[in-house]
């Protein structure tokens, strides 16, 4: 087992929100990337965790959610990067992965201390989890391939701040292989 796992957030949207059409793009052109990486992060079975929002449904639980996003407006950016069963899952309700989630817990449990991020949206939800995962004291890897945006101004000014603040490492998707026993390289 590595110490390594691969976060997958905000990929399950029903892009039924204000700001999706802005989104919808970048989502596109991210895809086939985050499909690499979930297709190398299992070939290794480094943990696989999806944290994602909630969308204000309080009574939701992950297959509900798997499914309002396969009913929405753009089924062709879900499906592709369904969970699979091995994966693992954490509902949040705001922007951090770990705002009020047992995300930090589980990365103990899995003693995981190395975060690949990937998913959406750079400028918000990325940026707010890479703070959260380096005030905790995780190495975080950030694939620019990987995460969508809403405002590409703001998304290259966002993974600087997480370059130049936070410390993590902004890997190109042909630098990203997990290996069972070192993490990514």
């Amino acid at each position: 087992m590595t110490d390594t796992a691969l976060i997958v957030i905000d990929m399950l949207n029903t892009y039924e929100h204000e700001e999706a059409e802005a989104l919808v793009p970048s989502v596109r052109e991210a895809l086939p990337a985050v499909q690499e990486l979930l297709k190398r992060a299992r070939a290794t079975s480094t943990a696989v965790i999806y944290v994602n929002d909630n969308f204000g449904q309080w009574r939701s639980h992950h297959g509900e959610l798997v499914e309002r996003a396969l009913n929405g407006r753009y089924p062709e950016l879900v499906k592709p990067v369904l969970p699979d069963g091995d994966s693992l899952f954490i509902v949040k309700a705001r922007h951090s992965i770990f705002y009020e989630t047992p995300l930090a817990y589980l990365l103990g449990q899995l003693e995981v201390r190395h975060l690949v991020l990937c998913g959406q949206v750079t400028e918000q939800c990325i940026l707010y989890s890479a703070l959260d995962a380096h005030i905790r004291h995780f190495d975080v890897t950030v694939v620019p391939e990987a995460v969508a945006h809403i405002d590409e101004k703001l998304a290259r000014a966002a993974l600087r701040m997480m370059q130049t603040n936070m410390s993590a490492v902004l890997a190109p998707l042909h630098g990203v292989a997990f290996d069972a026993l070192d993490g990514p390289i």
